[in-house]
This record gives C-alpha cells, structure tokens and sequence, in this order.
C-alpha cells in the first residue's frame, strides 16, 4: 500500500448525494479504494482494498446496513 497518492485520482461521490453536506466520495487506483469526508477534503483518507469496498456496496444495495 506504500506510495498511494489519492490526490492524482478523481474523486466522486454517490449520484444519489442531494448536495446536503453529509456525504463521502471515493477514488479508486485498481487495487485500493480511497474513502473521504467531502467536507474535508485535506483530511484523513480510509484505505481499503477494491475487494471490501465492493462487499461493502453489495451490503448497502441489499440492506445489511439498514437500521431497523
């Protein structure tokens, strides 16, 4: 994971976001996943590898995450 450099990727977030401030984007580099608050974009970047990130969005899309 040495030398990751975010800043050179693009950046998105959700198409769904509705500009309310509370969101997160993402980058991606082919094997890591770059996750950031989109209010601060200087500041912390949680790495994870394109595996979990896609196990992740799977259980969003099917609701594991929802509260209940």
């Amino acid at each position: 994971m040495a030398n990751l450099d975010f800043d050179r990727l693009a950046w998105r977030k959700s198409r769904r976001s509705v500009n309310a401030g509370d969101c997160v984007e993402m980058a991606a580099d082919g094997r890591w996943v770059g996750v950031r608050d989109s209010k601060d974009l200087s500041g912390p970047v949680v790495v994870v590898t394109v595996d979990h990130w896609r196990d992740f969005v799977s259980g969003v899309r099917t609701g594991k995450f929802d509260l209940t």
